[in-house]
């Protein structure tokens, strides 16, 4: 089922989880022990994130150096497969930009086309870790928006190649990303919600957010979309803070800024999980807010804290 369709079949908050592809080496078991505790609040979708490839230098026998491409997260498409097929639940697959040339993307897209994933998320994708700022590959969508009109013209039967007459019309509900303190790039909200605007009339169903502490930051973000004329589902993106070093790493990774009370309360713990418990204790408040203002989903990044998590959504449904 689409992601646009559940909500608009939901009589209440709905609940939504996001997961990271195991690295290279591990089983899908490790991905089924992080799923499992969290399965019995039955969310109505798992999304999977997508992770481009990274640049390393190898030192060969004869002393000389080669460059080689390292894919440390493999599969999300036949993760988001084993994921539906495991719980019979629907996947949402993140597909971006970077590392992939607009064929690689099409043939993706089949390939998540005939396994009934009619979902996608649709993001640009971060600079590779060498590059100071995002470069596209040789053919590739340079911007969120290009893969998200190359998505939508698939959805209308059009193909890169122009001898395909009357292509196989895929079916995706586009999502967006949304950043309620504006995206790092951007030179000001103003031009940030402007540029949201154009994904959504380029056929964007819902717009899921970066994550925030604040969900003052939230509400203002919501209302300045309907103030321009976003009428599409915004959906909190929502994360715990679980350790003291996090109060450096968010910010400088995320832009994200985290409310004075929060980082006085985490700073002063003494271990991790007094942390957590402080983390925990902070987002369940923050998810009680968030539904009383009528969020139609919860999504949580469980991003390894599955436990951290469990914890919050007991109190919650």
């Amino acid at each position: 089922m689409k992601v646009i369709d559940h909500i608009s079949k939901a009589n209440d908050t709905l609940l939504s989880f996001e997961v990271l592809p195991p690295l290279k080496g591990k089983t899908i078991m490790s991905l089924y022990d992080h799923l499992d505790p969290l399965m019995e609040f039955k969310p109505s979708w798992i999304n999977v994130t997508y992770h481009r490839s990274e640049t390393m230098f190898k030192k060969k026998a004869d002393g000389t150096f080669e460059k080689v491409e390292v894919r440390k997260r493999p599969g999300t498409v036949g993760i988001c497969a084993a994921i539906m097929n495991h719980y019979k639940i629907d996947a949402v697959p993140h597909i971006i930009c970077g590392g992939f040339t607009k064929r690689e993307t099409e043939d993706a897209l089949i390939d998540l086309d005939f396994l009934g994933i009619d979902n996608v998320l649709v993001l640009r994708g971060d600079a590779a870790k060498n590059e100071t700022s995002f470069e596209s590959e040789p053919g590739g969508n340079n911007f969120a928006i290009d893969l998200l009109k190359q998505v939508s013209s698939m959805n209308n039967g059009v193909y890169i190649d122009e001898d395909i007459k009357s292509g196989g019309k895929t079916n995706f509900c586009m999502g967006v990303a949304g950043y309620p303190e504006k995206h790092f790039e951007a030179p000001n909200l103003e031009i940030d919600l402007l540029k949201l605007k154009e994904k959504v009339e380029a056929g964007a169903e819902y717009i899921m957010t970066q994550m925030f502490f604040d969900n003052q930051k939230f509400f203002d973000f919501v209302n300045s979309c309907k103030a321009i004329g976003i009428n599409v589902p915004i959906i909190p993106g929502l994360k715990p803070i679980t350790n003291k070093k996090q109060l450096s790493v968010l910010p400088r990774i995320f832009h994200v800024d985290i409310p004075t009370d929060l980082s006085n309360a985490i700073n002063k713990c003494k271990t991790d999980a007094e942390c957590e418990q402080v983390g925990a204790e902070w987002l369940i408040q923050q998810s009680k807010e968030l539904k009383q203002f009528g969020v139609p989903v919860l999504h949580y990044y469980t991003l390894g804290k599955p436990k951290v998590i469990r914890s919050v959504v007991e109190e919650l449904f």
